[in-house]
């Protein structure tokens, strides 16, 4: 584990925490960030009175980058399987859509990649007008392993799900809210007042009557545990092959993972 916590708990009242990720220059997700929600997902699941949550980001600019491509993958192979069978990657963005809790993503700047996954696995997402959103991956050559797939086509329908999966662009707040990615916009500056009020909202309603209303809408909503394994053994599969090395070296050079380099507008420069 490392020494460096990634979420900070808010315990604002025993129902409503407020949750900041902080990694790094742009929030990348690399394997602490894995082991730390593992965690983090647990400890909602055992709060007994916790009834809403609240996801953050310290980095106005980048809510969460992406999976950090310099990240240690022999320790994401050896990470051994959770109490589910899955691969712990994908059984945290499984049970975290379904703890009791209702959570909800207060997103500024850039979501892409796994940030867009972790973000399709809470229940509610509000964003900035800065918000951007996105899953690029076949524009490396890799398969979402996130489940973006299990999520998408349930919120914005089959044939935009593909746009955004096959297109590997960038989508932002205002035309992610037109299509569902988001619930909606919020103006300049107002984002964080509205979150917070809506999330105290729910958190004074009664917790069996939150959970279990929230648990009726998943059983018809939410992609089962089978297709989580099946798409991040579809992304194990196909990231890192070497026919595809040239295209990860490109954005680097360009400045990929740097807060000033491609990553601001890497839907745009993918297909450079």
């Amino acid at each position: 584990m490392s020494s460096h916590e990634q979420f900070a708990v808010e315990e604002v009242t025993p129902s409503y925490w407020r949750i900041t990720f902080s990694n790094g220059e742009v929030n990348l997700i690399d394997p602490d960030t894995v082991e730390q929600l593992a965690e983090l997902v647990t400890r909602i699941e055992q709060a007994p009175e916790l009834t809403a949550v609240v996801f953050r980001s310290a980095n106005p600019d980048f809510f969460m980058a992406h999976w950090d491509f310099l990240s240690d993958r022999s320790r994401v192979a050896a990470m051994k399987p959770a109490a589910s069978g899955l691969h712990p990657y994908a059984d945290n963005m499984y049970r975290l859509a379904k703890v009791p809790a209702v959570t909800i993503s207060e997103i500024n700047g850039r979501a892409r990649g796994g940030g867009s996954e972790f973000v399709l696995a809470t229940d509610i997402r509000f964003a900035g007008p800065n918000a951007v959103l996105g899953q690029f991956e076949v524009g490396v050559g890799s398969v979402p392993g996130g489940n973006p797939s299990g999520r998408l086509p349930h919120l914005v329908g089959r044939g935009r799900a593909l746009e955004i999966l096959l297109g590997g662009d960038d989508f932002p707040a205002d035309l992610a809210a037109e299509y569902g990615y988001v619930n909606r916009v919020l103006p300049e500056g107002e984002l964080e007042q509205f979150v917070d009020t809506f999330a105290r909202r729910i958190a004074g309603f009664d917790k069996s009557a939150v959970a279990q209303t929230k648990a009726l809408v998943d059983a018809e909503s939410l992609p089962t545990e089978e297709s989580h394994g099946a798409s991040l053994m579809a992304y194990f599969k196909s990231a890192g092959r070497p026919e595809n090395a040239h295209r990860v070296r490109s954005l680097f050079e360009r400045g990929l993972q740097k807060p000033d380099g491609v990553e601001l507008d890497l839907g745009r420069r993918l297909a450079e």
